[in-house]
C-alpha cells in the first residue's frame, strides 16, 4: 500500500513535470489550431481545447511514457537498495568497520537511485542536463571550499580500510605519542601518556610515518650497562644474566641478549636485550633497571660515571 500511494504521487509529479516542459509546445498548437482560432475571443477555452487535442493526438503515447517511467523507479528503487544491501553483507562478512560499511551502503543506494530518477524522467521526455550541470559545478566548488576536511575524511576512510592500528593502540602519530581512543571520520583522538587529550587530523595521521607499540604480541628492551674497567667481565654477565632469568615476564624464547658492545672512555659497555610481551613493557623496564644496579652493586661491582681530572697550573712571575 506504501509503494502504490509513493508511486502515486511519483506519476502526479511526473505528470507535473511534463506539463511544463510541454507547455511551450502546447500553447504553439493553441494558437496554430482551428478550434482556438475560431474561439480566441472566448479566453482561456483555446487553452482547453489544446490539451483535449494533445489528449486525443498524444494521450496514449505519453500513458505508455509515464507507465514505463513508473516502472522503472520501482525497479530501479528496489535493485538500488537490493544491491546497497548486498554491498553491506559483503563487508560486514570481510569484518570491515561499521562506519565505512554504513557509508559506502547510503553512498551506493543513493548514487544508483539517482540514476534511476533520471532514466524515469527522461522516459517521460524531461531533460535534466542543464541542472545535472549546475549541480556538478555546485559540487565542484563545494569540494573546493572543503578540501580540507575533505582530505581528512578521505584519510579517515583509508584508515578504516587498512587499519594501520585500532582503538586501544599505543601509537605515535604526526609526532605525538598516545593510545587510541577514537577513529573518527575526520579526527584521530589520543591519550598521551600523562593524560591528555590530543586530536590528530586524519590527513596528517596517514601523512606521515605510524609507529605501532602494541601491534605486535612481543617487544625488546634495550638497556645499556656499563662496568668498571677493573672489573671481572664474566661475573658481570652472570649477574645480568641471572637478574634476567630471575624475571618470569622476560620471555625465554627468544633468548635474551647479554654482550660487550662498547669499550667507552670510562666503562665497559654491555648490551642487555630481553624480550618480553608488549604489555610488559614498561613495567619490565623499570624493574630490570633497578634490580641491574642494585644486584652489580650487591656482587661487588662498580657502575663508574664519567669523571674528569682537572690540572692548574700556576705560571711563575
Amino acid at each position: 500500500m506504501k509503494n502504490f500511494k509513493f508511486s502515486a504521487t511519483l506519476c502526479l509529479v511526473i505528470s507535473g513535470l511534463y506539463y511544463i516542459a510541454a507547455s511551450p509546445a502546447l500553447a504553439q498548437e493553441a494558437q496554430s489550431s482551428p478550434a482556438a482560432q475560431a474561439t480566441s475571443q472566448t479566453g482561456p477555452q483555446h487553452v482547453i481545447d489544446a490539451i483535449k487535442e494533445f489528449v486525443a493526438t498524444k494521450g496514449a503515447a505519453f500513458a505508455l511514457d509515464l507507465l514505463a517511467a513508473i516502472l522503472i523507479f520501482i525497479i530501479g528503487r528496489w535493485l538500488s537498495k537490493w544491491i546497497s544491501l548486498l554491498i553491506g553483507k559483503l563487508m560486514t562478512k570481510a569484518k570491515v568497520e561499521l562506519i565505512l560499511v554504513t557509508f559506502v551502503q547510503h553512498l551506493t543506494y543513493f548514487g544508483l537511485l539517482a540514476f534511476v530518477i533520471i532514466a524515469a524522467l527522461d522516459r517521460v521526455g524531461i531533460k535534466l542536463t542543464a541542472a545535472i550541470a549546475v549541480l556538478g559545478a555546485a559540487a565542484l566548488a563545494v569540494a573546493f571550499a572543503l578540501q580540507g576536511s575533505l582530505s581528512n575524511f578521505a584519510a579517515g576512510i583509508l584508515m578504516v580500510i587498512f587499519k594501520p592500528f585500532k582503538v586501544g593502540d599505543f601509537v605515535s602519530v604526526a609526532g605525538v605519542q598516545g593510545t587510541v581512543q577514537e577513529i573518527q571520520v575526520l579526527n584521530t583522538v589520543l591519550n598521551s601518556l600523562d593524560n591528555v587529550r590530543i586530536i590528530v587530523p586524519n590527513a596528517q595521521v596517514t601523512g606521515g610515518t605510524i609507529s605501532n607499540f602494541t601491534a605486535n604480541a612481543t617487544r625488546r628492551i634495550d638497556l645499556t650497562i656499563g662496568v668498571s674497567y677493573d672489573d671481572d667481565l664474566k661475573k658481570a654477565k652472570q649477574v645480568i644474566e641471572a637478574v634476567l632469568g630471575a624475571d618470569p615476564r622476560i620471555l625465554k624464547k627468544p633468548a635474551p641478549v647479554v654482550a660487550v658492545s662498547e669499550l667507552g672512555d670510562s666503562s665497559v659497555n654491555f648490551v642487555v636485550r630481553p624480550w618480553v610481551k608488549s604489555a610488559d613493557y614498561w613495567d619490565v623496564y623499570f624493574d630490570v633497571t633497578e634490580k641491574l644496579k642494585t644486584s652489580l652493586e650487591t656482587n661487588g661491582l662498580t657502575i663508574p660515571f664519567t669523571q674528569y681530572d682537572v690540572n692548574i697550573r700556576q705560571q711563575a712571575g
